[in-house]
């Protein structure tokens, strides 16, 4: 036991000089930095109908539900389960360890950008700017036309869910596309989705453009899974391509290709807080 804690010490204290020395901030990040401020990971059937006993009794699973066929076959059990979820993600504060990050930023020469599979909108509602994040599956607080009948895509602050949890369907009005007035669904990439308007390009192309200006950048990457590897192929190749380090953090999949960074097998929020003791430990010495 002593030894693996040494190990991971010597990964935060690793990791701490990493971003110590960097002078621009990428933010990679996956469902495990969410879970931590209490938003559901979906992983395997039964944690999933826990959380939605009325898709369990049907048989249905996440990837059965998180798929443009479920609006097509019956919009109001679709929008049961990501009402719920966008009431859920607005009313979760996000953990601290989103304001160590903002911390970090703040201290970089070139500051920060975040890529993130997350939906959830916690990045914008710690204080990131928007356009500062790129949103790679899309996000539960944005809208689109089911049919698409455009490339439209739009706010869904208007919209209130109001979902019987015991049957799991919306029973207030659907929302509508205001263009053809047909239902309208979450601007999110689902499950065998061809319908899925990307909002943003520009946002990525920007991205880009930025990595170009910095010398010395960081990724990094926080709860990006193996199962959907987008966030953890995007880390990698900017650590590749533009000569930067990368600190994975992750309690299952921390493993970090020989010579580009650091892993770190802890959850998101107590290897941020390690990592920020080890940074001012340091700038004090």
């Amino acid at each position: 036991m002593s030894a693996r804690l040494d190990a991971t010490g010597q990964s935060i204290e690793r990791a701490a000089e990493l971003i110590a020395e960097a002078d621009g901030l990428v933010i990679t990040a996956g469902a495990g930095m969410g879970v931590e401020s209490g938003l559901p990971e979906f992983r395997g059937e039964k944690g999933f109908w826990r959380a939605y006993p009325a898709l369990g009794a049907r048989g249905m699973d996440f990837t059965a539900i998180a798929n443009p066929a479920a609006f097509q076959a019956d919009a109001r059990l679709a929008w049961g389960f990501y009402g719920h979820r966008l009431a859920l993600y607005r009313r979760t504060r996000p953990h601290a360890g989103f304001g160590i990050l903002r911390q970090w930023a703040a201290r970089m020469t070139h500051g920060a950008r975040v890529f993130t599979s997350n939906v959830d909108g916690q990045f914008q509602a710690i204080g990131f700017a928007d356009a500062q994040i790129v949103e790679c599956h899309g996000s539960i607080h944005a809208l689109q036309c089911l049919e698409p009948c455009s490339d439209a895509v739009w706010s869904a602050a208007g919209f209130e869910p109001q979902v019987d949890e015991a049957a799991g369907r919306l029973v207030n009005a659907l929302p509508r596309c205001p263009l053809c007035g047909g239902v309208a669904r979450p601007n999110i990439l689902m499950f065998g989705d061809w319908g899925w308007i990307d909002a943003k390009p520009r946002k990525r192309a920007g991205l880009q453009r930025w990595l170009g200006t910095v010398a010395k950048p960081v990724v990094v990457e926080i709860g990006a899974g193996t199962a959907v590897s987008s966030v953890r192929h995007f880390a990698q190749g900017v650590a590749r391509e533009f000569g930067g380090r990368l600190v994975r953090i992750n309690p299952a999949d921390s493993a970090v290709p020989d010579g580009l960074g650091v892993g770190i097998a802890l959850g998101a929020l107590e290897a941020l807080r390690r990592i920020d003791v080890a940074m001012k430990r340091t700038s004090h010495a």
